[in-house]
């Protein structure tokens, strides 16, 4: 059975993507209240055992680290990922953020679309989302980091993934990385061009 490393998802109760339908789905976060299966920081994925997935998802996760930690993140995940593994991240698009800002004439804290949570204002995506911070008291929700496509991609390609596809959409960047040039099957899983 193929198994999927959720980093940062919070809970289980948050649905990850239905291509991972049938695969074991394994949670690490740095918050142990919230039940994961492993309790780690991301910066701190070398300390696991290698090679033992088949994916990395990281859900607006990686934005919570600041700037010169988010090598070691990726390298992290290169170390827990089997070699034909891959990562599929997602993080907040500041770029299509500050487009809609400026082309909207919003401020800052106005509404800059609803989400389940409720509204989110372009300081909570350049931030963190404001509420959830107030409300927890943990600092560890805050961002620390921004992300382009560029950007995301000069990451990974710094941690050695040559193979990265990158999109945008609704404000978010979704990147997919992979040490390996992928698989067929890959491919067809994740909606690649072949």
């Amino acid at each position: 059975m193929s198994r999927v490393l959720n980093v940062g998802g919070g809970s289980k109760t948050i649905p990850i993507p239905a291509h991972y339908d049938g695969w074991e789905h394994v949670l690490l976060d740095i918050d142990a209240a919230q039940g994961p299966d492993v309790v780690c920081d991301a910066r701190n994925l070398a300390s696991l055992p290698a090679e033992l997935y088949d994916a990395i998802y990281c859900s607006h996760n990686l934005e919570h680290y600041y700037r010169h930690d988010v090598p070691r993140v990726l390298t992290g995940f290169a170390h827990v990922l089997r070699p034909r593994g891959f990562a599929e991240v997602r993080v907040p698009d500041l770029m299509a953020v500050f487009a809609a800002v400026s082309q909207n004439g919003l401020e800052l804290d106005a509404p800059l679309y609803e989400s389940s949570a409720g509204p989110i204002t372009a300081n909570d995506v350049v931030y963190g989302f404001g509420k959830q911070i107030a409300a927890s008291g943990n600092d560890y929700y805050a961002h620390k980091n921004a992300f382009t496509k560029r950007s995301i991609s000069e990451r990974f390609q710094e941690a050695g993934f040559p193979w990265i596809f990158v999109a945008a959409a609704s404000f978010e960047i979704r990147a997919l990385a992979f040490r390996q040039e992928p698989t067929g099957e890959q491919r067809a899983l994740l909606g690649l061009p072949k």
